[in-house]
């Protein structure tokens, strides 16, 4: 995540990024789920998207709307105006409590009293000087069941967040196979994790977001991961048309699903891995082997290992062969 340390000084400071700002406006749109973002952790033949994920990119739709209300701004106030929907160096968390709509909680995503940990942000700069808000206290308490559902351990204090451990990261950001540490840990989260959000208290305040433009997508609330393995890229592509999976790709997405396959203790995905054996990907043929791995025998998976390390060229798949099989 080296993107976040190029900008450093222009996160440490709004004036860095646009030296004329005078006030920023924070807003926050609630995408609360009207089921159990965690239902489908328990059903291993399918795979577990985060909520944000199963509706249309909130990045379009946000800033459309901030751009509406920033120019209101602009001829009321005679101001110049910038938006920013998470897509520049812009700290939309602390700004966010700073203007009292929540605070950053344990798991240092922010929490609303009203909206629980259920927020898109954006924000509005303006050379208008406007009066400020007040900050919004802390109201974590001594809860800490956000740290504790985390199943990688990503927290190694409250508030701290270390992103190598976090299957957000690790399932969307990260480029290479998925260390192993962390595969088994992922069960079948293929897009983000929700566990730390899910878990919070004040969850419960939250009313269902009924935002039409932001509405679920049925195929994504459980989708099969028989299916999903399958998915070339055009079928991709087609499949999360619009929404915030389509920006991982088609071949780390399907490296998850892999390491799903490999948790779901279904002998009947093995052959979708198999299959992905020879796909053009190797980050997709390394997590089909490990997937593999999990649910043959050993003898099975020793008649496939020697033909397959005999032909395989790239070091990170072969590596993955040489592993000692688990199942």
């Amino acid at each position: 995540m080296e993107w976040l340390a190029e900008k450093r000084d222009w996160r440490a400071d709004p004036r860095a990024l646009w030296p004329d700002v005078k006030s920023i406006i924070m807003l926050g749109t609630s995408y609360a789920p009207a089921t159990d973002p965690m239902a489908t952790l328990t059903q291993s033949e399918l795979g577990t998207i985060s909520v944000y994920a199963r509706m249309r990119d909130y990045h379009d739709v946000i800033k459309g709307r901030l751009k509406q209300l920033a120019g209101f701004l602009a001829k009321q106030a005679d101001a110049r105006v910038k938006v920013f929907v998470d897509t520049a160096p812009v700290m939309e968390k602390p700004l966010a409590a700073a203007a009292g709509l929540g605070w950053q909680g344990k798991h240092t995503v922010l929490v609303s009293r009203q909206h629980g940990s259920w927020l898109f942000l954006g924000a509005i700069f303006t050379t208008a000087e406007l009066p400020f808000d007040q900050a919004s206290p802390d109201h974590c308490g001594s809860c800490t069941r956000c740290l504790t559902a985390c199943p990688t351990d990503a927290f190694p204090t409250p508030y701290t967040l270390d992103s190598r451990r976090c299957i957000a990261y690790l399932t969307i950001e990260h480029y290479g196979p998925i260390p192993t540490e962390f595969r088994a840990p992922m069960g079948n989260r293929i897009f983000g994790c929700d566990d730390c959000l899910a878990v919070c208290p004040w969850n419960r305040f939250a009313t269902a977001s009924r935002d039409a433009k932001l509405a679920m997508r049925a195929q994504l609330a459980a989708p099969k991961l028989a299916e999903l393995a399958m998915l070339d890229d055009a079928a991709f592509r087609q499949y999360f048309a619009a929404t915030p999976v389509k920006r991982t790709g088609r071949d780390r997405f399907i490296r998850n699903v892999l390491i799903a396959i490999g948790n779901s203790d279904d002998r009947s995905l093995a052959d979708k891995a198999r299959i992905l054996l020879e796909d053009p990907a190797p980050i997709v043929r390394g997590a089909a082997v490990w997937a593999l791995s999990r649910l043959l025998s050993q003898s099975e998976f020793e008649n496939l290992r020697a033909p397959h390390l005999a032909q395989e060229s790239d070091a990170t798949v072969r590596a993955e062969w040489q592993l000692e099989p688990i199942a």
